[in-house]
């Protein structure tokens, strides 16, 4: 199992291309705390919600970052937070799109979050059950095809994200 050190290390190391699959309604990341706390105060968010700097490092050398959010309306506290934050991912490069199982039903999808490299590893994310990153498991070859699949699954149900928040804003 990879922990948080580790794991980060992929983003400098993958070439094309990274894909991220979300399921959690909270993520409990302590770099988070503070801004999420002034988010709820209706504190002006940081320069850096305007373009992603973490997201432009990726998409400025070439490669592609993209993510589905599957989540459940109505949306708590921290995916309010989460998701406005999300124009600046998109400003920075990276494709959004959002499945909200309260609109639509998407069977053949995991209830767990992963992230795909380059169509060539796989890493299951743990999680403790308040959302705290306990670290991240390389699945085996044999299992890229299915999480391939579960991408294609989740990229053809979702909803771009702005077409998405713009209904709820």
């Amino acid at each position: 199992m990879l922990d948080g050190a580790e794991f980060g290390r992929l983003f400098e190391t993958f070439e094309r291309c990274a894909f991220r699959l979300e399921t959690l309604s909270v993520y409990d990341v302590e770099e988070e705390r503070a801004e999420y706390e002034a988010f709820l105060a209706g504190e002006p968010m940081p320069p850096e919600w305007a373009d992603n700097p973490w997201v432009r490092t990726m998409t400025d050398r070439g490669k592609s970052v993209s993510r589905v959010h599957v989540l459940h309306s109505p949306l708590t506290d921290y995916l309010r937070y989460e998701l406005s934050a999300y124009p600046g991912n998109i400003t920075a490069g990276e494709s959004i799109g959002i499945i909200d199982l309260a609109e639509q039903a998407v069977p053949g999808l995991p209830d767990h979050d992963f992230w795909l490299f380059d169509d060539a590893e796989v890493y299951r994310m743990y999680y403790t059950e308040g959302g705290k990153f306990v670290g991240a498991e390389k699945l085996a070859p044999e299992r890229l095809a299915d999480y391939q699949g579960y991408r294609n699954i989740a990229q053809e149900h979702a909803v771009p994200f702005s077409e998405y928040w713009d209904q709820r804003s």
